[in-house]
């Protein structure tokens, strides 16, 4: 076993050991202390990961005496499994991580998290961040119920251009040229697009969502949230079937059924396929972990051969040059926890400090995400790695906005698309099935 896991398993267990140990009175209160329960997010194994405790939890911990975190931290499924659980008991923990719908929509629409505003208001913090992170309209609730990171692009077409130069090729602009590229990567022993499709929610999120609204437009999601259109339309049927023609010329393969989550960054970078396409967060696995010094993919390289693009034209589509974004995720409060209270104060100071510009700098410095701060954020390319930097162009570079299928949809409505889609890949339901079956999930939903 590796130092770093040996170590990441160690402060997991910490962790755990922190979370039960901690004795406290009703009113949240420890030997004249405020005990806070967080509920977090966090791949202890991406980089950066470890000293993200010691910069952001061990410094706020520090700076406040007073307060004591007791912090639960999971990723991915387990994660949301256990968020699902607080929702449905209605107790949510004092601070939680949350997405501004899709997997949280539960908290949203129960209001189980506080509305910021207020306190934003109060501390003359609204003005400190972008007019899209603060608008209440982009959250379920309609109303700011966590103050998001940033603006989240769930599509990102990473390219390793010294696999297409062995193999006399380019970056492709239409996907007839992405899929004459495909026998030609064979032949070199290179699959063409890496995906995590053993994660149900990747195709989805990473993909999905964007050829959706190539094909819908913009308003896809809205229309069928008015009634205006149904997931059984042409546009819809078309969106999936793309997804089964990629399957079909074997641009996609079966494998990345079977490729997780946690496998894919190192398939990419160990040069395994000319394409991964994930999220823009994940720019930041391949980045240097301050810890130990190392990088899947060094700066060196990803200066010369790793390119961040979005997916090329498709044939039928109506809007070009799009991709699928929505507001990033932040943390929450509590709405049990009683206003003016001195435990409100201190979740409201930690709150402040996971979304300020230390943190927020920290997480861009770190590839973690694009800061949603308009002020006391320093782009300073000499501390930022060649990757770190695409990313603030591909942003800059990004054509239209369209919608991330869970940030508007949830529950079986999901379930229906994200396992649909890999029953698709599998060859066991057909374009119109999945489609059916969503606009049937989408029916029970409404009732």
């Amino acid at each position: 076993m590796s130092i770093k896991k040996f170590t990441a398993i160690l402060l997991a267990v910490s962790v755990l050991v922190c979370t039960v140990s901690a004795g406290g009175t009703k009113d949240g209160s420890a030997n004249g202390k405020i005990v806070l329960k967080v509920l977090d997010y966090a791949d202890s194994t991406a980089p950066n990961a470890f000293d993200d405790n010691t910069y952001v939890w061990e410094a706020f911990e520090k700076a406040n005496p007073d307060i004591i975190i007791q912090r639960e931290v999971l990723f991915n499924e387990p994660f949301h499994q256990k968020s699902a659980a607080y929702a449905a008991s209605g107790n949510m923990p004092d601070v939680f991580y949350m997405w501004p719908g899709g997997r949280s929509t539960a908290i949203h629409t129960q209001h189980l998290a506080k509305d910021l505003k207020p306190l934003l208001e109060k501390d003359g913090l609204l003005a400190d961040y972008s007019t899209a992170a603060m608008d209440p309209a982009g959250q379920i609730a309609n109303y700011i119920a966590e103050i998001p990171f940033g603006i989240t692009t769930t599509h990102v077409m990473y390219v390793n251009t010294d696999i297409l130069k062995e193999c006399g090729l380019s970056i492709p602009k239409t996907y007839e040229e992405l899929k004459a590229q495909v026998p030609v990567l064979k032949a070199k022993g290179y699959e063409t697009i890496l995906m995590a499709n053993m994660d149900d929610w990747v195709m989805q999120s990473c993909l999905f969502s964007l050829v959706a609204g190539r094909f819908g437009g913009p308003a896809w999601a809205d229309n069928i949230v008015a009634g205006k259109s149904k997931f059984t339309d042409e546009f819809m049927q078309k969106a999936v079937g793309f997804v089964k023609q990629m399957y079909d010329d074997n641009v996609l393969n079966k494998s990345t059924l079977a490729t997780s989550y946690g496998d894919v960054v190192g398939l990419f970078a160990s040069g395994k396929g000319a394409y991964m396409i994930d999220g823009d967060w994940r720019a930041g696995a391949f980045i240097t972990d301050q810890s130990t010094g190392q990088a899947l993919i060094s700066p060196a390289k990803q200066k010369s051969s790793i390119e961040m693009v979005t997916f090329p034209a498709i044939p039928g589509e109506v809007v070009a040059g799009s991709n699928s974004s929505t507001l990033g995720v932040g943390y929450g409060m509590s709405a049990a926890i009683p206003a003016g209270s001195a435990k409100e104060q201190a979740a409201w100071k930690l709150i402040k400090w996971l979304s300020g510009p230390v943190v927020q700098q920290r997480r861009l410095d770190t590839g973690a995400s694009f800061p949603s701060l308009a002020k006391g954020i320093v782009f300073d390319e000499a501390k930022m790695e060649p990757l770190m930097i695409k990313r603030v162009q591909f942003y800059q570079n990004a054509g239209a906005v369209t919608p991330v299928f869970d940030s508007k949809f949830e529950g079986d409505v999901n379930v229906a698309c994200n396992v649909g889609l890999q029953q698709l890949g599998l060859g066991k339901k057909s374009a119109a099935d999945v489609c059916k079956d969503m606009q049937k999930a989408w029916e029970a939903f409404k009732k």
